[in-house]
């Protein structure tokens, strides 16, 4: 049911506007940009929250919570009203035509959902058993996303933690080198980027991103259950009007 949408101009602007302002009273400070740029510290912070986040996450969940980050920047475009309208069509046609008529459709459609409910359409299913069907498959697919999206819920909890991890292993770096002040300014630096690093990234970052992902598959269920919602009501045999008189009730 996912399609692919335009660019989310408020989460480029947001992300955009987050890095700017901290950068940005770096330089008001008197510091540097470059003083902000330390490969030891993010190797610390980055490498230690994605081994965190792949010790708790089995493999398909982890790579897909990956791939749902592009919905951050691109959210899925499905509109309610679009469904609704498809709704109403297969209404009228199986009013006009039978149940039956509704298998014609099944080919053409793209997400499970539509086409499992089709078919069940089409196979003459009794409503609460097509009900009981199609929310197993509802359920089990807001499950999955939802494990997807909190890796990055996840990634939010270790950051920080990691970051201090690597501020401990700059602070030791440096008492080891108390001997040697060349030495001391890179191990202060690791030591305190790495906190920066840790905090930033995750409510800059990560947390930002599990939340929006999140308020998307909230959508995506309310969707769902549109659906559900009417093809029940197709095999109850109700009016389209009235059909979409209850399903317009989800959304404002």
């Amino acid at each position: 049911m996912f399609k692919k949408s335009k660019l989310d101009l408020n989460s480029v602007s947001g992300i955009l506007l987050a890095f700017a302002a901290i950068v940005g009273g770096q330089l008001l400070e008197g510091g540097h940009f470059s003083s902000l740029i330390q490969a030891a510290a993010l190797l610390i912070v980055m490498g230690g929250t994605v081994g965190a986040v792949l010790l708790q996450s089995p493999v398909k969940i982890f790579v897909n919570g990956i791939q749902m980050s592009v919905w951050v920047f691109f959210p899925p475009s499905d509109s309610p009203q679009t469904l609704i309208k498809q709704i109403i069509n297969w209404s009228q046609v199986s009013r006009k035509d039978g149940l039956l008529a509704l298998e014609a459709f099944v080919p053409g459609v793209k997400d499970s959902l539509s086409k499992k409910g089709l078919q069940l359409l089409a196979d003459g299913s009794a409503p609460d058993k097509l009900r009981e069907s199609l929310e197993i498959e509802v359920m089990a697919e807001e499950n999955y996303l939802r494990q997807s999206a909190r890796i990055w819920e996840a990634a939010g909890g270790y950051a920080p933690t990691i970051g201090i991890l690597g501020a401990v292993l700059g602070l030791i770096h440096v008492m080891e080198n108390l001997s040697d002040p060349s030495l001391l300014g890179s191990g202060i630096a690791v030591a305190f980027v790495a906190t920066i690093y840790g905090v930033g990234l995750a409510n800059l970052v990560f947390l930002p991103i599990a939340n929006k992902l999140k308020a998307i598959i909230n959508e995506h269920v309310v969707l769902q259950e549109i659906l559900v919602d009417g093809f029940v009501a197709i095999a109850n045999g109700e009016h389209p009007r009235l059909i979409e008189s209850r399903l317009s009730g989800y959304f404002i």
